[in-house]
């Protein structure tokens, strides 16, 4: 029987690949960033449960000091729970600038954080190293492309790189293993429902779910230095088995803030495809939803991940209309972070603020590099 429509890759048994991988984000669409946060929360998740030491360098391009950004809670939400695995490097300066104004401090900076990337790379002291905003630094011409690309490919076979930012430059794709593009899609009818809090990332490419971990280490961080009370919900549809990709970076967020992250996922441990669903498939949606709508509904979250909603829906597991209410209803300061790839966008797209489709340009399978088992698929 020919299959279509939207089905979810379940885990199964394969051999763990060990090479690190070179992963670049880019893109106008919210959730680069994020997306590496939620690589890093993977694998110190991954290094807990293997019983290994996972270190990480967070070195931040163009982010230097006198402004916030989205993604520091996070980083304070990371540091906190792991001091002595994440290391921190910020430069550059706090305005934003174009390439008719760039200066000598601008590429000093820009050398600045480059050489301690260069040492992180070659010292193999690193699991993970994150070269956030790399992409427009390499756009502006603030460092020589061919170094940067050069350093990268000679890198360590264990070690993950991760390049984000937009204007990714055709040398670093093509030498990446995985690529994947944020696009943004506005939703300007979201304002007249006078809503906010809704995100959506949807698309082919990877980086949907480890966005919202992103999110849901933004909204601790943020609880952490006020009320502690900054409550997460993550709900998982369509994965009732073991060995999908945020299972460790939910370990790790739930080690070290257990009273803070709360996790429920329904479904079974099967792919599901339109036109072969079972019975079982609708009762454990609506469960799923059943949970989701009262933890709404109660205030008690400031942050849910409603991860695979939109495939669920797209599957007619569950109906769109009811969720349009809930998030029609939501408290003003609650945030819902939706996942998933769908054919059909459904109601409730209109109403999100933040709306990225991942999409994917390059992954890594395509070249028979062997999949990790719940990290890949």
């Amino acid at each position: 029987m020919a299959r279509t429509g939207v089905g979810i890759r379940t885990a199964e048994a394969r051999s763990e690949r060990m090479a690190g991988q070179i992963h670049v984000y880019d893109g106008k669409g919210k959730g680069k960033s994020q997306a590496a946060l939620g690589v890093v929360l993977r694998s110190i998740g991954l290094g807990i449960r293997n019983f290994s030491q996972t270190r990480v360098l967070l070195l931040r391009f163009l982010k230097g000091p006198g402004r916030t950004y989205d993604e520091d809670a996070a980083i304070e939400a990371l540091q906190r729970g792991f001091p002595h695995l994440i290391d921190q490097v910020r430069t550059g300066r706090a305005e934003f600038f174009g390439p008719d104004e760039v200066t000598r401090f601008d590429r000093q900076e820009a050398q600045r954080g480059w050489d301690v990337a260069k040492g992180a790379i070659a010292s193999g002291l690193y699991s993970v190293v994150v070269l956030d905003e790399i992409n427009p630094v390499l756009d502006l011409g603030l460092l020589p492309i061919d170094e940067v690309v050069r350093t990268i490919k000679c890198k360590p076979e264990h070690l993950e790189i991760i390049a984000t930012g937009r204007a990714a430059p055709r040398p670093l794709l093509d030498i990446a293993n995985l690529h994947s593009e944020m696009r943004q899609h506005p939703h300007p009818e979201s304002a007249e429902h006078g809503i906010t809090g809704v995100e959506i990332y949807t698309g082919e490419g990877k980086g949907k779910s480890t966005s919202a971990l992103g999110k849901a280490l933004q909204a601790i961080g943020r609880g952490i230095s006020q009320d502690q009370s900054h409550r997460v919900l993550i709900m998982q549809w369509l994965k009732g088995g073991a060995g999908y990709t945020e299972d460790a970076a939910i370990s790790a967020l739930r080690q070290i803030y257990p009273n803070l992250v709360d996790h429920q996922r329904c479904g079974r441990d099967a792919i599901v495809w339109r036109g072969q669903q079972q019975e079982l498939d609708y009762v454990e949606a609506e469960r799923g939803w059943e949970l989701s709508r009262a933890a709404l509904a109660s205030g008690l979250y400031k942050t849910l991940i409603l991860d695979e909603l939109n495939p669920t829906v797209d599957l007619e597991l569950l109906p769109e209309y009811p969720i349009v209410q809930s998030l029609l209803k939501k408290p003003r300061e609650t945030q819902v972070i939706i996942t998933g790839r769908c054919k059909n966008n459904p109601a409730y797209f209109s109403l999100a603020s933040v709306h990225s489709e991942v999409f994917c340009h390059k992954h890594y399978a395509e070249s028979g590099v062997e999949l990790k088992r719940g990290v890949d698929f």
